[in-house]
């Protein structure tokens, strides 16, 4: 938006298949089109601060021991453990620490006695806009065959983390949401997400494959075509087509989507925590083989 802004229409070439994040930034200017540098300006200045705006209005400061989590928000009242994704002015995007991060405390929900059941939500207007790009940036041709094995070890652990997670695990898709969050969904136990929220898998269009065992879950979920369209040909979802897909379990109106999950969260919290567990692991036990394979 800014070069739009300053330069006009895209007039540079497209960037090779392996600059991630050339190729990112170059498809989201040229997808611009013919929007004036007026048009874009104005654009560009709500953005910044809409951004400014969400950095300040997040929620109160996380009740975890201080300094632990530098991206997440984590917070633990009466049986709940609420992660937080929280890199507002990044749209939540998961850089390598944030993988790191994520994975820790949902093993911390899990370890944890008090804790009856877990649920992840993102600060700001959104979920997750997915991988940071800069996970990608200035890496040399060298370097690629090390920087895929890293990644793809950090991606296993943090699978590993919901597929083993004993717990109840609840979504609260408070916006739009972007690969790897999306993909991930397949594996918690409730997904509830604001009317405002959107789903989107662009994998293939990035030169990239599904991940979070999405290839198995999303089949199951939704059935093989209604798969493919998101998981192949990078559909985007409304919530609403979504919870018609069994990817969401329910959508409620942005404007009380906080109150009426909050609600639910503490009446589930109080159930026999044991009893939660054992059911829910008679069916993950079921498949979790087949899960680590995937």
């Amino acid at each position: 938006m800014f070069k739009q802004s300053t330069i006009g229409k895209c007039n540079a070439p497209k960037p090779g298949m392996m600059d991630f994040v050339g190729k990112a930034k170059w498809e989201a200017w040229n997808g611009l089109g013919d929007m004036s540098q007026d048009d874009a300006k104005k654009t560009y200045i709500e953005f910044i601060n809409s951004l400014a705006g969400s950095e300040s209005s997040s929620e109160p400061a996380s009740t975890a021991e201080p300094g632990k989590y530098q991206t997440l928000q984590v917070t633990k009242e009466d049986g709940v453990y609420k992660i937080m994704l929280n890199r507002p002015s990044k749209k939540n995007a998961i850089n390598y620490e944030m993988y790191e991060e994520w994975g820790q405390a949902l093993n911390e929900a899990a370890q944890d006695k008090d804790v009856v059941l877990a649920v992840v939500t993102g600060a700001g207007d959104l979920y997750c806009s997915g991988n940071d790009l800069g996970n990608f940036a200035n890496v040399q041709p060298s370097d690629i065959t090390a920087m895929a094995k890293k990644g793809g070890d950090i991606l296993e652990k943090f699978v590993n983390a919901f597929i083993d997670f004993p717990k109840p695990l609840i979504g609260l898709i408070n916006g739009p949401a972007v690969g790897v969050s999306v993909t991930v969904l397949g594996l918690f136990d409730v997904v509830y997400a604001t009317d405002k929220a959107t789903f989107h898998t662009p994998f293939s269009a990035l030169g990239q494959s599904p991940e979070g065992c999405s290839s198995y879950t999303f089949p199951k979920m939704m059935g093989t075509a209604k798969a493919t369209e998101l998981l192949l040909f990078n559909k985007k979802i409304t919530a609403v087509e979504a919870c018609e897909r069994n990817l969401v379990t329910e959508v409620f109106p942005d404007g009380t989507f906080k109150s009426e999950t909050e609600a639910r969260v503490k009446e589930y919290a109080k159930l026999p925590k044991i009893s939660l567990q054992k059911s829910k692991n008679l069916s993950r036990d079921a498949e979790r083989q087949k899960l680590y394979e995937i």
